[in-house]
């Protein structure tokens, strides 16, 4: 009854873990610590990768934009589960429902397709590096920046408008702690048969699909770094792989177990645990996994940390 008396004409309830309460404080200062460092890390990288010559590369240019996309992933959710899960209205807006929906989607999306495009960039680095600087040249990789991001917010105002309009018969209780598309369409108090059959079609598109090339390509570059001689390269090539394939693992095992479903068949639960991984956990590791097995970012950020680094850049 409480939720029911609090709930808005114009908004939501989003449950979060309060059937939970024991949860809410531990949780609040774990969230409060992955923000802090996923705003940190990705921030660091960002900078570095646009200061720092000799991070002047395609493969640092699609980096940053990965450390941008992960800085948006976790404003768009962290901070309205931060105040909800230390207030005690647990409520959003209609319209702030609406938006962290088209933005969290439209900011995985673009996700899948820049992870697709970052392991082509390590193809023609280790299997075409004659052909490299004209196949990326700078005004490619621009080009494919932006229509990946193009395409992942095309795409999420496809999926987030068919998940809006669907009647929800005054429902207005969220068994999540966010507004996703999932968790929307189980308020439906209609058939969501065309909903889930789109949303199974883009999400095989867009997560099997550049998952799939993800895999075909590593499997050329795994031939070709074989073949080369001197054992000091291959373990180079591999180190430099291993970060990508880290992060790609971790994304797409979540969001293809969330969105690669009927929403019908959804669990609250599992899909409150995934949607932690690819909304905090993911984003919060992705800079350190690229600055632990990355010598060139390590000391890129060593050498922002000098006096000297910030005179030369001015």
């Amino acid at each position: 009854m409480w939720i029911i008396n609090q709930s808005s004409v114009d908004g939501f309830i989003l449950l979060g873990f309060s059937d939970r309460p024991w949860l809410e404080t531990p949780l609040f200062v774990i969230f409060l610590v992955a923000y802090i460092f996923a705003l940190f890390g990705n921030i660091s990288i960002i900078l570095v990768s646009r200061l720092d010559p000799q991070l002047d590369s395609p493969m640092y240019f699609f980096v940053s934009n990965l450390s941008l996309l992960d800085l948006c992933y976790t404003t768009s959710t962290v901070p309205q589960m931060l105040v909800n899960l230390r207030g005690p209205e647990k409520t959003i807006s209609y319209g702030g429902c609406v938006a962290q929906l088209y933005i969290f989607l439209a900011l995985g999306s673009t996700e899948c397709i820049l992870l697709a495009i970052m392991a082509f960039d390590r193809f023609a680095a280790i299997c075409k590096p004659l052909h490299y600087p004209i196949i990326m040249s700078q005004r490619r990789c621009i080009h494919m920046a932006t229509g990946t991001w193009i395409s992942g917010f095309a795409n999420s105002l496809v999926q987030s408008t068919l998940t809006v309009v669907a009647p929800r018969c005054g429902k207005r209780v969220i068994d999540h702690f966010f507004c996703e598309v999932p968790a929307l369409l189980k308020l439906a108090c209609t058939d969501t048969t065309v909903n889930e059959a789109e949303l199974n079609v883009l999400g095989a598109l867009l997560l099997l699909v550049p998952l799939s090339l993800i895999l075909g390509t590593y499997v050329f570059i795994a031939q070709a770094v074989l073949k080369l001689r001197s054992a000091e390269s291959r373990w180079k090539a591999f180190n430099t792989c291993a970060s990508h394939l880290l992060v790609v693992f971790l994304f797409y095992f979540t969001a293809i177990s969330m969105y690669v479903q009927p929403p019908s068949s959804y669990s609250h639960d599992r899909g409150k645990i995934m949607a932690l991984f690819y909304g905090i956990v993911t984003p919060t590791l992705n800079p350190f996994i690229y600055t632990l097995r990355n010598k060139d970012v390590k000391a890129a950020l060593r050498r922002a940390l000098t006096k000297e680094f910030w005179v030369k850049t001015r």
